[in-house]
């Protein structure tokens, strides 16, 4: 009697244990919105300066839990993206692509160009921009103060804009000293480093702005070629430049004021430095300067579908919670670029809440010509 009291009393721990169980599952599925087998895979063809923000855990888990979505995704070079077949290595058809600039996204759109040799295109279904970040200028208080002197640096409401753009580009072009503006302290010719326009997209970005600030705002065939050979004079007074705007970002950081006075770089880069090195950003933040070029450029970064998954995860990815990572974690402002952003958010002094001056990117076959100019091949 007593070894079968212990069978039943095991028999019936064991429902309980049983019970628990599924009462956890149905529990963690109701949570999940979804259960892993019924997730649906969406692979992304995307261009570089994105890559942390599509890997992120959060997003992900977001896309899994209220969409339905596992992310699969590979890097590409935007030029690539626009010349290649859009295929994985397994043959299958991309759901979407991810490209790192508006003008990749409309030139994708435009019929392949078979004298370049560029693949057939998929139709894109939906899309359009999702991440935007806008051109800036870092620098160091003792060289704004300077400028601000110069009236070539107005400060409001505590951001810096730029507001003397071709004061600021004549002085680079005739050569003006750090020293003719009061900075005795550093050596040289006034200058902004940049990465390399020919070899980088976001210096080939910084070279669309300051040649729309030449021509006036209105880039025309005309004016283009009027104002390319001073472009290409401050192209090549401009002298070593970094691939990377990482690597370019890593220099002015390490360097400080002596080493890179004024560097060129996205908004967005001071974000993911203050959330990835929050020590390192506590040594520097009270001497660090944003200066905001009026007019500056965006960089957009643009989703094209092509297939009902894509289209899904072009929707997704415009989920407010979504959005908050893209802006708090990696400083992209997301969906009307017009918008107000809260900056205090993110406790970086000298963030505007809104962009208020900016220029339209070029088209790709200016970009080219550009490109083609510097590097003498025109």
């Amino acid at each position: 009697m007593k070894n079968k009291q212990i069978v039943g009393i095991g028999i019936f721990v064991l429902l309980v244990l049983v019970i628990i169980s599924i009462k956890f599952y149905s529990d963690k599925k109701a949570e999940n919105g979804v259960s892993a087998k019924d997730l649906k895979t969406v692979t992304v063809a995307t261009g570089g300066g994105k890559e942390d923000f599509i890997a992120d855990e959060d997003v992900n888990k977001i896309l899994r839990e209220k969409y339905g979505l596992n992310v699969v995704y590979d890097s590409w070079s935007n030029g690539k993206l626009v010349l290649n077949p859009l295929v994985r290595e397994n043959g299958d058809k991309y759901d979407l692509m991810f490209c790192s600039d508006q003008r990749f996204y409309d030139y994708y759109k435009l019929a392949p160009n078979k004298e370049k040799k560029e693949a057939d295109r998929y139709t894109v279904l939906d899309g359009g921009l999702t991440l935007n970040t806008p051109i800036v200028i870092y620098s160091w208080a003792e060289v704004v103060d300077a400028f601000i002197k110069d009236g070539i640096v107005t400060e409001k409401e505590g951001t810096y804009y730029i507001t003397d753009m071709n004061k600021l580009l004549t002085y680079i072009l005739e050569g003006k000293k750090w020293s003719d503006i009061g900075l005795n302290m550093l050596y040289g010719s006034i200058n902004i480093a940049s990465t390399d326009p020919v070899t980088s997209s976001p210096g080939a970005t910084y070279y669309g702005l300051l040649l729309s600030i030449m021509c006036g705002g209105n880039v025309t065939d005309t004016s283009m070629q009027e104002n390319l050979p001073k472009l290409k004079e401050f192209y090549e007074k401009s002298g070593y430049m970094n691939n990377t705007p990482a690597d370019l970002f890593e220099k002015y950081l390490k360097t400080g004021l002596g080493g890179e006075p004024m560097i060129v770089d996205y908004e967005k880069s001071i974000v993911e430095f203050a959330n990835e090195n929050p020590d390192g950003f506590n040594q520097v933040k009270d001497n660090i300067r944003i200066l905001y070029p009026e007019p500056t450029i965006w960089n957009s970064h643009c989703v094209a579908t092509f297939t009902e998954a894509g289209n899904e995860y072009y929707k997704a990815i415009q989920d407010k919670e979504i959005s908050q990572i893209a802006w708090e974690k990696y400083g992209f402002r997301t969906g009307v670029t017009g918008g107000n952003y809260n900056v205090d958010s993110l406790g970086i002094k000298g963030m505007p809440s809104n962009i208020r001056s900016t220029v339209s990117s070029l088209k790709m076959n200016m970009y080219d010509n550009l490109i083609s100019f510097l590097k003498g091949s025109n």
